[in-house]
């Protein structure tokens, strides 16, 4: 497309963003440095470079990179959805994006078969994904349906003004009623599969979560969690590391059973709370917890009013 500047501007990026507000900003950055964007006839390849009333600025879109990922029809569990967002309560079981021993069955398999132009949002492999849960967590994920909505979702969660709010089943009783786990979370040394807490000045990085007790089963407690930042398996290392680990985890659980069948471990996206990207309205969508977690609590419930 062509484009004749009419105003004027210290920054091609900026300029252009603001005549094209349908792409972001880092991907009108991108077709920059990729050499798709012309001046007055001439490749300009720098983001930071001047306009001029009158210049010719020619901007070309490429096509979208092929994808081998196929549409599969997994049925969603829809929280909200319009042209521009969509929230989903993804069951545990469910991998969200393709990894190896993960090609199809993902997430992204259903979202490209429930949302047919997805495929060039936020990048190949990941087409919308705003953040993640990992395979065996259930609960609310935000998936983006433009290349507006993904720029401004992502700026949310990393000025954290977006908010997630998680309930799980740990082992034990915490002496408080409330706390703060600040440690940093970094690589597993020796299993690469795994995180732990990793020193900052040895690779590990800043991560910290807010809990409450909600209800207390003698050994057991239902605790609500509230994110400040969103390290892999944040939630799972940081209950582990207390002596708190959480219920039907796998890695870094105690390996007891409950004597309830878990698909994974009994941890909930209970809550999101993020701002729309295009009317700025406050969302907050609740996800109700899976019939697994329900049929715990009431086994932990009756147990323990036996007990007392």
């Amino acid at each position: 497309m062509e484009l004749i500047a009419e105003t004027t501007s210290d920054r091609l990026d900026r300029w252009l963003s603001e005549q094209l507000p349908a792409l972001s900003r880092s991907r009108i950055q991108k077709l920059i440095d990729q050499g798709q964007v012309q001046v007055n006839g001439q490749v300009c390849s720098s983001k930071k470079g001047a306009v001029q009333y009158g210049d010719r600025i020619t901007l070309s879109i490429p096509e979208a990179e092929p994808m081998a990922l196929q549409p599969e029809a997994i049925p969603l569990d829809v929280l909200y959805e319009d042209e521009h967002l969509l929230v989903i309560n993804k069951p545990a079981g469910l991998v969200v994006h393709p990894a190896p021993g993960h090609y199809d069955g993902t997430l992204v398999n259903a979202l490209l078969a429930h949302c047919p132009n997805l495929a060039g949002i936020g990048g190949v492999q990941r087409p919308g994904i705003v953040h993640r849960l990992d395979k065996d967590t259930s609960g609310a994920i935000a998936i983006a349906k433009t290349d507006l909505a993904h720029q401004h979702l992502q700026a949310q969660f990393k000025a954290k003004t977006a908010r997630r709010d998680y309930l799980a089943i740990v082992y034990g009783a915490p002496s408080a009623s409330s706390g703060t786990i600040d440690l940093p979370i970094g690589r597993h040394r020796v299993d690469r599969k795994k995180m732990a807490i990793v020193a900052l000045d040895q690779g590990g990085r800043q991560a910290v979560t807010h809990w409450q007790v909600k209800e207390r089963f003698g050994n057991y407690t239902l605790m609500h969690f509230q994110l400040e930042t969103g390290r892999t398996h944040q939630i799972r290392v940081h209950t582990a590391q207390i002596g708190h680990p959480v219920v039907g985890d796998p890695v870094y659980g105690s390996g007891r059973s409950v004597g309830v069948n878990l698909t994974g471990q009994a941890l909930h996206a209970w809550k999101l709370r993020l701002q729309h990207p295009l009317s700025t309205e406050w969302l907050e969508l609740i996800a109700p917890l899976p019939a697994e977690f329900e049929t715990l609590l009431r086994v932990l419930k009756q147990r323990f009013s036996l007990q007392s």
